[in-house]
């Protein structure tokens, strides 16, 4: 089976620079020759988000506020990977200022956050055995809030739209499948 042709991108500019990522306009055309058409895209530093969990078992998640939702959102420690800066140590550094924890770390997936107009990965790392080490480092943009969770409780608090946010979603997911190993 063959897949889907692709496009050969004839040029590329950049419509908007919006500080953590840029908005793409990509001219491109299937084959030689045809038409072209234009198509946006969204390009950023690649992502890390952690799935920390205490030697006791809570996860250690965050609430903080997000301008796109306009309200507080309880999600787990993440964001954009420094340039140069490898994935690993992106995760680490991520988990200790947002919630002030240090815990082992092992990378349990990669994925695009959505192909259709994202270029970057996210790559999502469970941190066991998490302690206290430090208090939360955030910057003039950015507070979080600490909050543990027993793990037996997040379903129902999924399912209540306490947690929405897709990319934790997607790293529960990634922690459920690296457990049935």
């Amino acid at each position: 089976m063959t897949g889907p042709k692709p496009w050969n991108v004839v040029h590329t500019e950049c419509v908007a620079d919006c500080r953590v990522f840029d908005v793409l306009a990509r001219h491109s055309q299937r084959g030689e020759g045809g038409p072209c058409f234009t198509f946006f895209s969204i390009d950023s530093a690649s992502w890390v988000n952690v799935v920390a969990r205490t030697a006791a078992g809570e996860l250690v998640m965050i609430r903080q506020f997000r301008h796109g939702k306009g309200g507080d959102v309880l999600e787990i420690p993440g964001g954009m990977i420094d340039p140069g800066e490898e994935p690993e140590v992106a995760a680490a550094r991520e988990l200790l200022e947002e919630t002030g924890y240090r815990g082992r770390l092992r990378l349990i997936g990669e994925v695009n956050p959505n192909p259709a107009l994202f270029t970057n990965r996210l790559y999502t790392f469970v941190a066991e055995e998490c302690e206290r080490v430090a208090e939360v480092a955030n910057d003039a943009v950015e507070e979080t809030q600490v909050e543990l969770v027993d793990p037996r409780a997040l379903p129902e608090r999924i399912r209540a739209g306490e947690v929405d946010h897709a990319l934790v979603l997607t790293a529960l997911y990634w922690l459920q499948l690296h457990e049935q190993r």
